[in-house]
């Protein structure tokens, strides 16, 4: 019976259920949060693989420099501006509904594990640059690992075909085999997404009056906001630069959604991602594979919009009223921040010590929100994600591809 429901069903219904009983049993949930575990694990041993794989494949078929420039340029052009859109959008409703006055500084929550030394946006941009990929690879290290493979994939084109011909079927077989693979994941995307709702929801009940009382009104003012973007923002662009239908395509990333939504991880939901855009919207895997990956790096609508209504909701709870100069330190540095963003749960809270010390407000102000910032990083993940599919049919249409939506 089971099977014949449709898999974004299914993890509805198993999201839904997992909100009853981590709240219910909560002392029971370590017998099932083992479940979102190994679905997290199986997720992570399919990323780098999947990525390096795809992003040379995808290099490969693009083809001349000519035309990886013009793929390079669109698709950082996106994400900018989607991401300066997704930040003007937060400074607007926070200052619209000003949530944080009047909200109460009695901070139980303690900070902790958060490191507030950062690189500067230049020492970044050179860590992108690998000086071992293998080490690049054992970390996880995304921006280095798509660097080095865009350069491995590129220069492989400009070889002998006697040497680019194996080299190009290798590297396909081994994304063909990745797909593989990412699909008999998805089949226990539900048991999964259980484990993991179900965990967080009994470490958050003792919570729950906080959510839903005094930060009741700063939660509603990030999740209007996220949806203001997700919504209208991002479909318009679909419909007027990409000439795509949105709802569509909406339909055929909701496993990829609801797997981000759970998970809080757009890095994790890649595989997924991939798999979505190219069966369910028609996107090429030259286009898909470039965009995707890069997108999952670089590209943080949701975190760089929750960044600052969270900084602003700070500065109006300690009574501090920033400039029109100092909210746009706060729009630049959560800009150039989230592109160094880690697609993993709570890495927001670290991109906050850097907007924070930008601005001179106290890092003791992320406990203000501490409670409540797993629940906002499942919208604010999912939002990540969506835009990342939507750029990847934008761009796909820019380059004359016929999709299905």
């Amino acid at each position: 019976m089971l099977q014949k429901i449709q898999l974004h069903w299914q993890i509805l219904i198993a999201l839904l259920l997992a909100v009853g009983f981590g709240v219910l049993f909560p002392e029971q949930v370590k017998y099932v949060s083992w479940m979102g575990d190994v679905f997290l694990r199986a997720l992570s041993m399919i990323i780098i693989p999947l990525i390096f794989a795809s992003i040379v494949s995808g290099v490969t078929g693009i083809g001349s420099s000519e035309n990886l420039g013009r793929m390079s340029f669109k698709t950082i052009s996106y994400y900018l501006m989607t991401s300066i859109f997704a930040i003007a959008t937060g400074l607007l409703m926070v200052n619209l509904i000003r949530p944080g006055v009047g909200a109460d500084l009695g901070l139980s929550m303690v900070v902790e594990g958060i490191d507030v030394t950062h690189d500067s946006f230049g020492q970044t941009l050179l860590k992108i640059i690998p000086t071992n990929i293998i080490d690049a690879m054992a970390r996880g290290d995304l921006p280095a690992i798509i660097f080095f493979a865009i350069f491995f994939g590129f220069f492989t084109t400009k070889v002998d075909a006697h040497y680019r011909e194996p080299i190009v079927t290798f590297f396909n077989a081994v994304f063909e085999i990745m797909m593989k693979i990412t699909l008999f994941v998805i089949k226990f995307t539900p048991l999964g997404v259980f484990g993991i709702v179900a965990a967080l929801m009994a470490d958050q009940s003792d919570n729950l009056a906080a959510i839903f009382g005094r930060l009741g009104i700063y939660m509603l003012t990030v999740i209007a906001a996220l949806a203001i973007h997700a919504f209208i923002t991002l479909p318009l662009l679909m419909r007027l630069i990409g000439g795509a239908n949105a709802l569509k395509h909406a339909r055929g990333l909701s496993v990829p959604l609801l797997t981000a939504f759970s998970t809080s991880s757009s890095s994790a939901t890649l595989p997924l991602t991939m798999e979505a855009v190219e069966s369910k919207s028609g996107v090429s895997n030259k286009t898909a594979s470039f965009v995707l990956p890069l997108g999952a790096t670089i590209n943080m609508d949701g975190t760089a919009l929750y960044q600052c209504i969270a900084v602003l909701f700070i500065a109006q709870a300690y009574g501090v009223e920033l400039t029109l100069i100092q909210q746009l330190i706060v729009m630049i540095t959560a800009l150039l921040a989230s592109i160094g963003a880690a697609g993993i749960p709570m890495a927001g809270l670290v991109i906050m010590t850097i907007i924070l010390s930008a601005v001179g407000l106290p890092l003791e102000g992320i406990g203000l929100i501490l409670a409540v910032d797993r629940p906002l990083d499942m919208f604010r993940t999912a939002v990540n994600v969506w835009s990342d599919s939507c750029g990847t049919v934008i761009i796909a249409k820019s380059e004359g591809e016929v999709l299905k939506v």
